[in-house]
């Protein structure tokens, strides 16, 4: 018996600093990505006009968007069977076959809508249509690649993939802004898409190299059923999370300006860039909970004071630097969005709050409850902002925060109130 305990001690610590090394692997990996997609952003604006970064950016999002859809839980789906005990590459090989077909059905889906709702501003061009078509599988193929790593405990396996892909596209961008001032949306876009491409094909190498992984992606109905039940709820959940800050540049690019969306999107990637750290500490928070129930209320607490004080870190020196870091783009950035960045970062402590009440709710299988207050407060945070959409990036910016703020504090008290529970019927 005590050597089971032991044994089972041992385990244990061991999945904690499992689960402490891929957050933080995590966090760096998005940190590298991050930074480069801001440099990315800055040779762009350098390269060409206002117009045409706008276009680029409401692209962009629009990709994000549809990798956002067509992931279909999928990733959250392997956490869970993988954390059940089930094989991993039988796992995988479904996922990533659902996915595949479901980018590439959800990018032409968007591409033929654009081109018969919003002609003035779509583009026909094949390089843009075969850039975006790219884009869009190869960035949910990472998705799942990024949550399935994590469930095998080599979530820092992310920081070479996200580095090397940042890097290839931001020289890519060099290249064109050296050779081609004035470059068209259409050339950015695949400037864009080199990079998330060279970033899945490392991935798929690594998942080779650290857990023997060789895709074969397979469609069999029973698999995908259940991969399918797994990730739906968790997938409309992530769509609550995520599908506001992603929708939004699209709808400023197409019924406000292009120029619009150039200004709003730098503050929103900048301060996405300190929610990151929140948003992956509930991915491992919510793989942890399904690996080890019991200890629910200690994971949540941990996770939520280091989101706090990785992602509170970057807040600060988003506040102070504001203007000298969108100034790198330009003057006209820094008058337009410095404002808003400020007030978009100071949203870090109500984004790590929703992040740690979402990872309880899935980990506890309470869906509905959590999807019905995500979309309702999705839904006010578009509005409000659109409304304010007339007045600038800052009032904007504004608007975001008192709604984010005001769901985050219900959030928080449910929260508190959940775990209580847990630890009632854990006792």
């Amino acid at each position: 018996m005590r050597a089971g305990r032991g044994t089972a001690e041992t385990n244990a610590s061991t999945v904690r600093h499992s689960a402490l090394r891929s957050s933080l692997g995590l966090v760096i990996a998005k940190a590298a990505q991050t930074g480069a997609g801001f440099a990315f952003w800055v040779v762009a604006a350098r390269a060409t006009s206002d117009r045409e970064v706008g276009l680029t950016m409401a692209a962009v999002s629009a990709v994000m968007l549809c990798t956002q859809l067509a992931v279909l839980g999928a990733g959250s789906a392997v956490i869970v069977s993988v954390g059940r005990g089930e094989p991993p590459a039988r796992v995988l090989d479904a996922a990533f076959a659902i996915v595949g077909v479901a980018g590439t059905g959800l990018a032409l889906g968007y591409l033929v809508l654009q081109a018969a709702v919003t002609p003035d501003t779509a583009s026909l061009s094949v390089l843009f249509w075969l850039t975006f078509l790219v884009a869009a599988v190869t960035g949910t193929l990472v998705i799942v690649l990024d949550q399935a790593l994590v469930a095998l405990g080599r979530g820092a396996s992310a920081a070479p993939r996200y580095a090397l892909g940042g890097g290839v596209a931001l020289g890519a961008a060099g290249l064109v802004a050296w050779r081609a001032h004035g470059a068209s949306a259409d050339v950015l876009m695949a400037c864009w898409t080199l990079g998330t491409t060279v970033a899945c094909v490392v991935g798929a190498v690594q998942l080779r190299r650290l857990v023997g992984y060789r895709p074969r992606p397979t469609l069999r109905a029973a698999r995908g059923r259940s991969l399918l039940a797994l990730g739906l709820p968790n997938q409309i959940l992530t769509l609550t999370e995520r599908a506001p800050g992603l929708l939004l540049p699209l709808l400023l690019a197409h019924l406000v300006s292009p120029e619009a969306a150039a200004y709003w999107y730098p503050a929103w990637m900048m301060a996405w860039a300190a929610y990151t750290a929140p948003m992956l500490m509930g991915i491992v928070q919510f793989s942890e909970g399904v690996r080890e129930p019991d200890r629910l209320v200690a994971t949540t607490w941990a996770s939520l004071r280091w989101s706090l004080a990785v992602g509170g870190l970057a807040a600060v020196v988003l506040v102070v630097f504001a203007r000298p870091l969108l100034g790198l783009m330009g003057e006209r950035y820094a008058d337009s969005s410095a404002d808003a960045l400020r007030l978009l970062a100071a949203g870090l402590l109500a984004y790590a709050v929703l992040q740690a009440y979402n990872a309880v709710c899935r980990a506890r299988g309470r869906y509905a409850e959590a999807i019905i207050v995500g979309m309702t407060l999705g839904t006010a945070l578009c509005a409000a902002a659109l409304l304010a959409a007339g007045s600038g990036a800052s009032a904007m910016a504004l608007a975001w925060l008192v709604v984010l703020s005001t769901g985050a504090a219900a959030a928080g008290i449910r929260l508190v109130a959940v775990l209580r529970r847990v630890k009632q019927d854990a006792g």
